[in-house]
């Protein structure tokens, strides 16, 4: 491999005026910036970017802390928050670390240590508030929301209105029998998803019925069991999320229960294999790019920004495909309401 020396000898010019040209820490005359580029492209020179990363205070990365890539939401959150990143000149560092405090600990010092240009963190654990507070990069929550105001920004979704829009949905569609499943109340946005449901139930007089369950397929199809023996009047079933809506269909086709016809059934997330399977799946949409364009914006904003906790909510919107009715044809009754 090339050093630096070899480049500057080629060039006819001195190392520090090939580590400018590299760097752009100061001007060079152009005909000795074209010499040095046209040496780096003959000897293939590839940079020390830790040595750079260190003079520099920029890696030109950004770390991510995922609870799960199991979840194909967080895959795609991943996935557009490396295009994001990459549209402005950098990687990304994923962390997957199984939904463990510790290992989410572990991660962001490795992060900090490593001279990530910033970090984006979807956690599931309050108690990393400290060490969010206490982090010297730019630190953006994706998908949480803790007390803590000491980091540079929240981005999520209006779940409450998305749980609110999912019964409200099942209710126009002439469902009777409303089931919710209630993500881990220990997560923000599945207690805001369950109240969005509650408060239109309260507001129509509905009795609530409640199942709770994990963001997980295998979860979702033990619970389902379960549902169908505890509540065998119901005919709409709000999901938690996609994944769980998938595998309460799974357990209803295995049971020859026809969705909509019987049950029908909505998701929350609208995930890319929402609209593979079939029936399609009606479900509630985050919109995943337009959150991660806007969390790496935050992280590659302004570095003297104080750090403010702000709060950036996107609008979620209702999707229909298949596991529902046509509302047009149901009869409507009762009032409107909206949250």
């Amino acid at each position: 491999m090339s050093s630096i020396r070899e480049v500057a000898r080629l060039a006819g010019v001195s190392p520090a005026t090939v580590s400018r040209v590299i760097n752009g820490t100061a001007r060079v005359a152009p005909e000795k910036q074209a010499q040095v580029l046209k040496a780096i492209a003959e000897t293939e020179f590839i940079p020390n970017e830790v040595a750079r990363s260190l003079f520099k205070k920029s890696s030109r990365t950004i770390g991510l802390i995922l609870p799960s890539i199991r979840n194909p939401f967080f895959t795609q959150l991943a996935g557009a928050v490396d295009e994001a990143a990459k549209a402005n000149g950098h990687y990304v560092l994923l962390c997957n670390v199984g939904g463990d405090l510790e290992e989410e600990r572990a991660a962001l010092r490795m992060l900090t240590a490593m001279n990530a240009d910033g970090v984006l963190i979807a956690s599931t654990h309050e108690a990393i508030q400290a060490e969010l507070s206490q982090c010297d990069r730019p630190v953006v929550a994706v998908d949480s929301l803790f007390d803590t105001l000491d980091i540079n920004g929240y981005v999520y979704c209006d779940y409450y209105r998305g749980g609110w829009l999912a019964a409200q949905h099942l209710w126009e569609c002439g469902c009777q029998n409303l089931v919710c499943i209630r993500g881990p109340q220990d997560i923000f946005s599945a207690r805001a998803r369950y109240r969005g449901y509650r408060d239109f139930c309260r507001a129509y007089g509905i009795p609530q019925q409640t199942m709770d369950c994990d963001y997980d397929f295998d979860a979702g199809m033990a619970m389902t069991e379960e549902l169908l023996r505890t509540y065998p009047a119901v005919d709409g079933i709000v999901a938690c999320n996609d994944i769980v809506a998938i595998s309460i269909y799974k357990i209803l086709h295995k049971r020859s229960i026809a969705v909509p016809d019987q049950i029908q059934l909505i998701g929350f997330d609208d995930i890319a294999l929402s609209s593979l399977i079939s029936p399609e799946l009606t479900t509630i949409r985050q919109p995943i790019r337009e959150m991660a364009v806007k969390a790496v914006e935050l992280i590659l904003g302004r570095k003297d920004a104080p750090k403010r906790g702000e709060r950036h909510v996107f609008p979620v919107s209702l999707v229909v495909r298949e596991t529902t009715r046509d509302r047009a044809q149901q009869p409507q009754s009762g009032r409107s309401v909206t949250p």
